[in-house]
């Protein structure tokens, strides 16, 4: 009776690693294929943009609209579900309207959109579900829909190098956010940020200096 019981549970084992080894495999094979299919879709795409450095990744799906005035660096990724909207009537060679540096990591459903400038540094982390504009709806008609009345005039923005935004953090119109600040998760920021700050809320206000 011992032995038939050491022979069921050894079956068992036996089916159960079975399984398991093909769950592993079959997972090996997804993320190979995910990182096999992101990869040649980033190179067969790199001559639409401005510049897209070599190693970067644009993990699929990505929305992507005038890719001609957007430059990414070398080493980047940029997750799923992101976009990349370049709104721009005139684009100069060699003067790219979204800019992003070398080895900058987004985590997915970024949201990057210009008019004007806006400069992503080297070494940048943002977040799931960051939004990045240099520009907003205009509202000032009250008896207009905000879908009819334009956008207001752009200003540039700036994400330094180093800086890491949290998830769901926006950055809006005209802000400088400074060299290795940390930006909390859901906050607005509206001003400027000075280097090495951590700073909460909305709007986002800094609450410590990094030393």
């Amino acid at each position: 009776m011992l032995q038939k019981l050491r022979i069921h549970f050894f079956a068992k084992s036996l089916i159960k690693m079975r399984a398991l080894c093909l769950g592993t495999y079959a997972l090996r094979l997804y993320r190979l294929w995910i990182r096999l299919r992101n990869k040649i879709f980033s190179v067969s795409v790199r001559s639409a943009f401005q510049q897209l450095g070599i190693g970067s990744t644009l993990q699929l799906p990505i929305t992507l609209w005038g890719e001609a005035g957007i430059s990414i660096g070398k080493k980047v990724h940029i997750g799923p579900a992101s976009w990349l909207l370049c709104l721009a009537d005139k684009i100069e060679s060699g003067k790219p309207i979204i800019q992003i540096g070398d080895g900058c990591s987004f985590a997915g459903n970024v949201t990057i959109t210009a008019i004007s400038n806006i400069c992503i540094e080297n070494k940048v982390l943002l977040g799931r579900n960051v939004h990045i504009s240099d520009h907003t709806h205009e509202f000032k008609s009250p008896g207009l829909p905000i879908l009819q009345q334009g956008v207001t005039l752009p200003q540039a923005v700036r994400i330094c190098e180093g800086a890491w935004l949290g998830q769901g953090v926006v950055v809006c119109p005209g802000v400088t956010i400074g060299r290795n600040s940390v930006i909390g998760a859901n906050s607005v920021v509206k001003s400027n940020i000075p280097a090495g700050a951590v700073a909460v809320g909305a709007p986002a206000r800094v609450i410590r200096i990094i030393s």
